[in-house]
């Protein structure tokens, strides 16, 4: 079953059958007949009807966010943000379009006429986690879409109303039904629709473990995938220079949506002789943050997106604890909910521990010392992820000196990770393969065909 249980009350609100593997390997069949006819429709159609995505969700806005709050606990203000983020994404491909799909003019030293021309590959299999269940779905299907891929979507288990709701949205807005399938789909039926000869491609946002299962798939059908995996974000700060700002930036950069995003900056490098000032004013202002209602607009901190998930992320945590790491703040369970859990300060975090190499999805900052820039680069480095980064300095050459070496696909200076539809998004290392938004999202799931015509002879 998928099942919509909200996390701030425990209750499950709706549940929906999953589809039999008979039904998913038919919606492949379908999206692949529907790929004809809509890879043939104008780019100006796709366009249009991308806009009309971002009209609507405007309209339903509020809607929306209450569909993410209730299923899987962000506090309200910020799922409307979420909403706001794909209405901008719809509205950029649709103002876009024919600049992204515009023909690139080759210069071969043959003289030869030749261009680069970027047309779609056929039925793409998007599969998407709950952490941001709208916002995730677009960045992964509008470019597809306007491009002139098919899409079959799998969602996660738990956020089926976002998903249906999604699947609505861009059909009102005039996609053809075949051309986007929502599919309430077992995960244990996944890898015989990336087998499916219908299906060109997968892109995956998720864990290490499911990336790495999808990625051997492909690879084995020789699929084209993009994978955006886990991350373990370094925030480095290498003076007190605005540290008042710096505090409460690292504050939202961990702790908003529960410390659930893959480009939380989920590790604070601070160096020693600022150490002990940000230290003190980063725990202080995390033990103030209570956790509260989601559907409040006040609340900043919400549960977690499950109960299962504390008992998960407080294991790391008392690893951490009994073996010598020192906790500064919290970790308790607080509310009628087992999913909510107040913010945990960890410095003192050694190699040998879970929480200096795992990824700590929830509320869980680990605060380190360097003891020189050439340190915090090193601690920087040391882990298998490479999403993202940020560092905080007065210094600027300083800053994109330490950028330049840092293993991240983004790396944000005075600022906090975050995303924007123009600007590429992704990692390296065990973060992930490819990247999603700007040009990059259109490209990676695109034949990108040389068209040539020989020069005449002399």
């Amino acid at each position: 079953m998928y099942r919509s249980t909200n996390p701030a009350t425990g209750l499950i609100e709706a549940e929906f059958p999953t589809l039999t593997p008979e039904q998913i390997a038919q919606a492949a069949e379908q999206s692949s007949t529907a790929y004809k006819s809509w890879q043939e429709v104008p780019v100006n159609r796709r366009a249009e009807i991308i806009l009309n995505v971002a009209n609507i969700v405007e309209g339903r806005a509020e809607e929306l966010s209450e569909i993410i709050t209730r299923e899987m606990g962000k506090p309200i203000s910020q799922s409307r943000g979420e909403i706001s983020i794909v209405a901008s994404i719809c509205r950029y491909y649709g103002d876009n379009a024919q600049e992204l799909l515009a023909d690139e003019k080759l210069n071969p030293a043959s003289g030869d006429h030749a261009i680069v021309r970027t047309s779609p590959i056929g039925p793409i299999l998007g599969i998407m986690p709950w952490n941001f269940p709208f916002y995730q779905v677009a960045r992964f299907a509008i470019p597809n879409l306007l491009l002139g891929n098919t899409i079959l979507l799998k969602h996660a288990s738990n956020c089926p109303q976002a998903a249906i709701a999604f699947d609505e949205i861009l059909h009102e807005a005039g996609v053809p039904a075949d051309a986007y399938i929502n599919l309430l789909a077992s995960s244990h039926d996944i890898d015989d629709l990336i087998a499916s000869p219908h299906v060109q491609g997968v892109s995956l946002t998720g864990s290490e473990k499911a990336g790495a299962a999808v990625a051997a798939q492909a690879g084995k059908h020789l699929k084209k995938v993009v994978l955006e995996l886990g991350g373990s974000d370094p925030l480095i700060v290498l003076d007190s220079e605005k540290l008042s700002s710096t505090v409460k930036l690292a504050l939202r950069g961990r702790f908003a949506n529960a410390g659930q995003a893959c480009v939380s900056s989920k590790r604070m490098i601070v160096l020693d002789h600022v150490f002990d000032e940000f230290s003190a004013a980063f725990s202080t202002a995390a033990s103030s943050i209570t956790p509260g209602d989601p559907m409040d607009a006040s609340t900043f901190l919400g549960p977690l997106y499950s109960a299962e998930a504390r008992e998960e992320i407080m294991e790391i945590v008392n690893d951490a604890l009994d073996r010598g790491a020192e906790l500064l703040v919290g970790g308790e369970s607080v509310g009628d909910s087992d999913a909510f859990m107040s913010p945990v300060v960890l410095t003192g975090v050694t190699p040998e521990m879970r929480a200096f190499r795992e990824e700590i999805f929830g509320p869980v900052a680990v605060l380190h010392r360097a003891r020189d820039t050439e340190h915090a680069i090193e601690l920087a480095n040391d882990s298998d992820f490479g999403l993202g980064a940020a560092i905080f300095g007065s210094n600027a050459a300083e800053a994109n000196a330490v950028a330049d070496r840092l293993e991240a696909g983004m790396v944000v200076i005075n600022g906090i990770a975050g995303t924007q539809a123009d600007l590429p998004f992704g990692g390296i290392k065990r973060s992930g393969i490819g990247r999603e938004l700007g040009q990059y999202g259109i490209d990676e799931f695109s034949n990108k065909k040389l068209i040539r015509v020989p020069a005449p002879a002399v």
